[in-house]
């Protein structure tokens, strides 16, 4: 199996990193792109994989096609590489806002669909990738294109019509959550904490409590409440934060990535 990745920014290193820790391709079995040669150079010299910058030459001689490229990009893109491209191919796009439909209708022939939204904790292999595929793709193909993106992290298959939430929830959340960290460790600072110290506890204090909800089945409320003993000072921290809108606010932003990325 041969893999192509067109552009390769940080998502794809991430995902290409993933890929070859585990072993499930070869590194000189992965091409990819960049927009100059000295790019090109670097990602292969820091991966150990192939690169050129020819897009149509990683279309015409991968089995699995990552479009990994900016979304303003995609159109340009896939009118160059289009006629390389063919009816055993898996395309996998990594953009928001792009779906099967635009994807079908800009290639214009009959190619395997698949809309993956990595997210870039995938550099950590932590990430979490949403996916639905195109009516094309076959079960098999499925099957390798989620083993793929379990290299690097969860990789749930959704119905197309929650692509968008979902990947504003994964794709959004980490800036989300550094701003919470950097808030988490300022809050500590101002106590008198040193600023190293406050930013590893609170960032190590994050990472554990996902950790729960992941591994312990309880509900995030549940979760919450054994933390807060009555009269306690978490509860009084809870407080304020429902005082500042905490929670309406976070979905607020949920939203509104939501909205930006079906705009894109």
């Amino acid at each position: 199996m041969r893999l192509g990745f067109i552009g390769c920014g940080n998502m794809a290193k991430a995902i290409i990193q993933g890929i070859l820790a585990k072993g499930l391709v070869a590194p000189e079995d992965i091409l990819a792109s960049n927009t100059t040669q000295a790019h090109a150079d670097a990602t292969a010299a820091a991966l150990g994989i192939q690169a050129t910058t020819d897009n149509t030459r990683v279309a015409g001689e991968s089995d699995i096609v990552f479009l990994s490229v900016k979304p303003q990009q995609y159109e340009s893109v896939i009118d160059q590489v289009k006629d390389n491209l063919h009816e055993c191919q898996i395309v996998v796009s990594i953009a928001p806002g792009k779906t099967l439909a635009w994807l079908s209708d800009k290639i214009a022939r009959p190619v395997k669909l698949v809309r993956a939204m990595p997210n870039t904790p995938a550099v950590v292999g932590e990430g979490i990738t949403t996916f639905c595929v195109g009516d094309l793709t076959t079960p098999e193909d499925t099957k390798i294109v989620k083993e793929l993106l379990e290299s690097f992290g969860l990789a749930i298959e959704l119905k197309e019509s929650l692509m968008d939430a979902a990947s504003a929830v994964g794709g959004s959340t980490p800036a989300f959550a550094y701003m919470f960290i950097e808030a988490l460790a300022d809050g500590g600072v101002a106590e008198g904490l040193p600023r190293e110290q406050a930013r590893t506890i609170a960032a190590q204090a994050v990472l554990g409590s996902a950790k729960m909800v992941l591994e312990s089945g309880k509900h995030p409320a549940q979760l919450k409440d054994e933390v807060c003993s009555p009269g306690g000072s978490t509860i009084a921290g809870v407080q304020e934060l429902e005082c500042g809108a905490f929670d309406g606010t976070t979905m607020s932003a949920v939203q509104a990535t939501v909205a930006k990325a079906r705009s894109l």
